[in-house]
């Protein structure tokens, strides 16, 4: 396919309402921010341009979330210096934890102080959209700095972290704290598409987009990309272009039926029937543990 259709979808119901609230709290914390530390899981789609409006200009560090899984022929990034406000960039592997807390201390010193000149210590807000490894950030940067175990709730799903909570300390020298906050996805995304590359990579509930449009929207996208990974995976003779025939393969393969009660003229007949939306789930599922290969969405 040389394009997706979406059909008309209209995405306003994947704006939960907390979200909203959450950003009017980060507009109250930022009164003590020395620096926001934004967490992503993909470049371009997975950040939210609504937080930057309304946080206005801090020193900012993005940290990519997941690089083992990205392609590495498709990195529109890189550590170093960003363009303007003082911006990095940190990819986010196992020395991560090691990079973000003497960079967030070069950028609060060389910036200007909004609050309390005359306070040592740093107040880190920690932003981004929902599931994007904010609240592990903070429990690893504990662990290395401090040798303390976790401060903040962890989830495999959206909306753990509900409101800005209070702030966690993370290191002694410097003094620095971290603040947890919800993650927001922006009020109106700007296409469908942008939020269909968040839900797959779990910052939207799967039920609130429907599996079955994800694992064809995730068919297009490796078939686009000639990532090819999943005809090994599930035993395919080719590439499929479309999502019914793989669904049935994968539901065949691995046995995911459903009990299905059908009305007849003589009585009310139990049938087993392939089970399209576990394989949809299982398909997404291969996908998010890097098992169809490495892949950017962006």
């Amino acid at each position: 396919r040389e394009r997706f259709e979406f059909g008309g979808r209209d995405v306003a119901s994947w704006f939960p309402r907390h979200m909203a609230k959450g950003l009017r709290q980060m507009r109250l914390a930022l009164r003590r921010a020395d620096c926001l530390v934004e967490r992503s899981h993909i470049p371009l789609s997975g950040r939210n341009p609504a937080l930057q409006e309304a946080l206005g200009i801090r020193p900012h560090v993005l940290v990519l979330n997941k690089m083992d899984l990205a392609d590495p022929r498709r990195q529109p990034v890189s550590a170093g210096a960003g363009p303007g406000g003082g911006q990095r960039w940190a990819h986010s592997d196992s020395s991560v934890p090691l990079q973000v807390v003497p960079m967030v201390a070069r950028l609060v010193a060389d910036g200007p102080r909004y609050h309390r000149a005359e306070s040592s210590e740093h107040n880190i807000l920690v932003i981004g959209v929902p599931n994007a490894g904010k609240s592990s950030l903070i429990n690893s940067l504990r662990r290395l700095h401090l040798k303390k175990g976790k401060a903040t709730a962890v989830g495999g799903e959206p909306g753990v972290t509900k409101a800005v909570l209070s702030r966690i300390q993370v290191c002694e020298k410097p003094l620095m704290y971290l603040v947890d906050t919800p993650g927001v996805l922006p009020p109106r995304l700007g296409d469908v598409e942008t939020g269909m590359k968040l839900a797959l990579c779990g910052a939207i509930l799967d039920h609130l987009v429907g599996e079955d449009v994800m694992a064809d929207y995730l068919l297009y996208t490796l078939n686009k990309q000639q990532q090819f990974r999943y005809v090994q995976r599930y035993g395919l003779g080719q590439p499929c272009d479309h999502i019914e025939p793989l669904l049935k393969h994968v539901a065949l393969s691995q046995g995911r039926t459903q009990k299905v009660k059908v009305l007849t003229g003589t009585g009310n007949v139990n049938m087993m029937m392939l089970n399209y939306p576990a394989a949809a789930y299982e398909f997404l599922r291969d996908f998010r543990a890097g098992r169809l290969g490495r892949v950017t969405l962006d």
